[in-house]
């Protein structure tokens, strides 16, 4: 009796392994996105029910030391440009953003192109937006009043007086009708002034001093494991210019240099970073 029992006992253990095996491989391929450690993050922000009716979206951002930011011209040159739409490419050149679109199966590929230039990522997060609404990505805060210079409309430099606040990447998706599994997505550098009021009225006169900086906005249609990567034509360390304050750390970010030939990771160092940030549509429930 006891020897049947144990028996028993094993065999709903292996049963319960194989099951488990099996979730493991049935994870959605977004989920296998990865660079070191990489997984996805909410943020706080859990599904619910809300994810049942909205487009969802996890946002990886990278930081990656300054001195390597010619690496990033093998992984412009990776992926495509002909799904963007631009607001006015001249004017989002003129300030110094880049932006690539991709599929996940390319992801190893460029992970691996980040990796070997020592990027790591920074904490990720998720988006759940219903159609024709836009959430923000928090990216930059600007404690006072400062002077913004940017390429405005046909590439010429003008400056805009802002702050306090916050500089916020703004990404707005809403379905394409008649087309399934689909959805156009919007996106915008903005700064955003601090919300002090949940009065609707007050809320809307807050959001009246917003600056979107629709010169260096596009657009893309996406679908479930299509995303887009953005990031800085080159390193600015100003921090008056939209692009530095916006990808530029000056301040730096602690990196652990690669040893030749040991599985280790050196002593880390603090040295001046550029924001890298990857846009994935996980799904489109709308």
């Amino acid at each position: 009796m006891v020897r049947l029992l144990q028996i028993f006992v094993l065999g709903c253990l292996v049963i319960l392994l194989v099951g488990c095996d099996a979730a493991e491989k049935e994870k959605p391929v977004w989920e296998q996105v990865k660079i070191g450690d990489l997984a996805p993050s909410h943020s706080g922000k859990g599904p619910s029910d809300q994810s049942l009716k909205a487009i969802n979206f996890n946002i990886y951002v990278f930081e990656l030391p300054a001195e390597k930011v010619t690496a990033l011209d093998d992984v412009w040159q990776m992926l495509y440009r002909h799904p963007l739409r631009f607001n006015d490419y001249t004017a989002f050149v003129a300030n110094s953003f880049s932006v690539g679109f991709g599929e996940i199966k390319m992801w190893n590929r460029i992970g691996g192109l980040l990796d070997a230039a020592g990027a790591k990522r920074a904490p990720s997060v998720s988006l759940f937006l219903s159609d024709g609404r836009a959430d923000d990505l928090a990216v930059a805060r600007i404690y006072r009043e400062q002077t913004i210079s940017y390429a405005s409309v046909g590439g010429s430099m003008v400056g805009a007086t802002v702050g306090p606040g916050r500089l916020v990447l703004r990404i707005r998706a809403k379905k394409i009708p008649g087309a399934r599994g689909v959805c156009y997505v919007e996106v915008h550098p903005v700064f955003s002034p601090p919300m002090r009021s949940f009065v609707p009225e007050l809320a809307t006169r807050a959001k009246a001093g917003e600056l979107v900086f629709g010169s260096a906005g596009f657009g893309l249609k996406m679908s479930p494991g299509d995303f887009f990567l953005l990031g800085p034509g080159e390193y600015i360390s100003d921090q008056i210019s939209l692009a530095s304050l916006f990808f530029s750390k000056p301040e730096g970010s602690l990196f652990y240099p690669k040893l030749e030939g040991r599985s280790t990771l050196g002593k880390p160092e603090r040295k001046p970073a550029i924001r890298i940030f990857m846009v994935l549509c996980t799904s489109i429930n709308v």
